[in-house]
C-alpha cells in the first residue's frame, strides 16, 4: 500500500496551500486532490450537508485506492471527521485552527480568528478554544464572502482588500499579536494580510503542522513511500480551473470532473 496515493480534499481550491506543504515535506508520496468548487463554501452549509459532501469525497478518493485522506477543510474536519474516522477503515488527517500556539504565546493576550461559519459554530472549535483561551481574548471573525471571492479568481481583489480592512478592524482595535487563519483558502490572502495588519502580528495557518502529522501517521502505519522514482499529483475540479491553474501554476494539469 506504501505507493498509493494521499487522498486531499477540500471545498474548493484552498486545500492546495496544504498540498503544497506535503509535497514540500513528502516529495515521494502520489497525491490526488479534489476541489469541490462547485459546492464552495462549506461553511454556510447545515452539518449533516457538510457531512454528506464530506462522506462523498471520501468515498471518491477511496474509489481511487488513497491509503490515507486529508480533509484540507477547516469546516469538514469540525464537522465531519469523527463520523469519517468512524465509518471508514483508513487515517484521515484533519485542519483545525491552530488557537492553542496563539493563545500560549501571545504577549497581548488578545488573539484574533478568521475562519468560515461552520468552523466557528463547531464543538469541536469551541471545546479547543476553551480548552487553550485562559485569560486570553479571542476575537472571532466569520470570513463570510472570503471563499467565493477566492474561487473566483479574486485573491488579491480590490473587494477583497476592502472585505479584509473591515474583518480586521476590531481586531487590530483589540491589539492583537497573532492572527490564525481558519481556513485552508486563507494562506493565500497573506499578501493582503501583511499589508493590513501592524507589523508585529503574527499569522499562523496549520498548513506545515498538517504535513507534519501526515508523515508521522505514515510512519507509524508503515504506510511512507520509500521509492525515489518522481511522485504523481492528479488534481481534479468540478468548478472553473484555470483558478487552480493560477495558485499551483501552469505547469500542473488540472482535470474538470463533474463529481
Amino acid at each position: 500500500m506504501s505507493t498509493q496515493p494521499i487522498g486531499i480534499f477540500d471545498s474548493g481550491v484552498g486545500g492546495t496551500s496544504i498540498y503544497k506543504e506535503i509535497e514540500a515535506l513528502l516529495p515521494n508520496e502520489n497525491t490526488i486532490y479534489l476541489a469541490d468548487s462547485a459546492n464552495a463554501p462549506y461553511g454556510n452549509k447545515t452539518a449533516e450537508e457538510i457531512l454528506e459532501l464530506s462522506i462523498k469525497n471520501t468515498e471518491l478518493l477511496l474509489n481511487k485506492n488513497c491509503k490515507l485522506i486529508i480533509v484540507a477543510c477547516n469546516t469538514a474536519t469540525t464537522n465531519a471527521i469523527k463520523t469519517l474516522r468512524t465509518t471508514y477503515n483508513v487515517p484521515f488527517i484533519g485542519i483545525e485552527p491552530a488557537i492553542k500556539p496563539a493563545s500560549l504565546n501571545s504577549k497581548t493576550k488578545a488573539v484574533g480568528i478568521l475562519a468560515t461559519k461552520g468552523t466557528l459554530s463547531s464543538a469541536l472549535f469551541h471545546n479547543t478554544t476553551n480548552l487553550y483561551r485562559n485569560d486570553v481574548q479571542v476575537i472571532e471573525q466569520d470570513g463570510d464572502g472570503i471563499v467565493p471571492l477566492i474561487e473566483a479568481g479574486q485573491t488579491l481583489s480590490k473587494d477583497m482588500e476592502s472585505l479584509l480592512k473591515q474583518y480586521l478592524k476590531p481586531m487590530i482595535a483589540a491589539n492583537i499579536d497573532y492572527l490564525v487563519l481558519g481556513c485552508t483558502h486563507y494562506p493565500y490572502l497573506l499578501p493582503l494580510l501583511l499589508q493590513l495588519l501592524p507589523k508585529h502580528v503574527k499569522i499562523i495557518d496549520s498548513g506545515e503542522a498538517v504535513a507534519r502529522q501526515t508523515k508521522a501517521i505514515l510512519k507509524i502505519k508503515a504506510l511512507l513511500n520509500t521509492q525515489t522514482i518522481p511522485a504523481t499529483h492528479e488534481f481534479y475540479t468540478n468548478g472553473n480551473p484555470n483558478v487552480m491553474h493560477d495558485l499551483l501554476g501552469h505547469s500542473y494539469t488540472v482535470n474538470v470532473w463533474n463529481f
